[in-house]
C-alpha cells in the first residue's frame, strides 16, 4: 500500500461543522447534483438547464437558489438572461474527486 501525504486540519468550529453540514445537505439532492454536473461542461442560464433535464424552470430555480445560499453556484447577468456557473475551482475538485471515489473499484 503507497503512503500518502496527509495534511492534518484541526477540528472544524461549531459554526464551520454547520456550514461544511449545509454543504453536503445541498449536494446530497439528485437534482442539485445533477444541475452541478451540468455546470461544470457549461455556464448555462435557467432555461437550458430546464431543457435540458427535462424540468420544469421553476424547478430548476429553486434548486439553484438553494445552490446559491451554501455558494456551490454563482451568478451572472448577460443582458436579459442570468447565467449561472459553479461558484470556483473547488467545486469542480470536490466533483471530480467523489466520482473518482465512487469509481474505484
Amino acid at each position: 500500500m503507497n503512503e500518502t501525504a496527509q495534511t492534518t486540519f484541526s477540528v472544524p468550529s461549531p459554526g464551520e461543522l454547520e456550514q461544511l453540514t449545509e454543504l453536503h445537505k445541498a449536494m446530497g439532492d439528485y437534482t442539485r447534483m445533477r444541475i452541478l454536473w451540468y455546470l461544470m461542461q457549461k455556464d448555462s442560464c435557467v432555461s437550458e438547464l430546464a431543457q435540458k433535464m427535462e424540468v420544469t424552470e421553476s424547478a430548476i430555480s429553486h434548486q439553484l437558489r438553494a445552490l446559491r445560499i451554501v455558494r456551490l453556484v454563482q451568478s451572472r447577468k448577460a443582458g436579459k438572461s442570468v447565467i449561472y456557473s459553479l461558484q470556483d475551482e473547488h467545486i469542480r475538485w470536490i466533483l471530480e474527486e467523489t466520482y473518482a471515489h465512487i469509481s474505484e473499484r
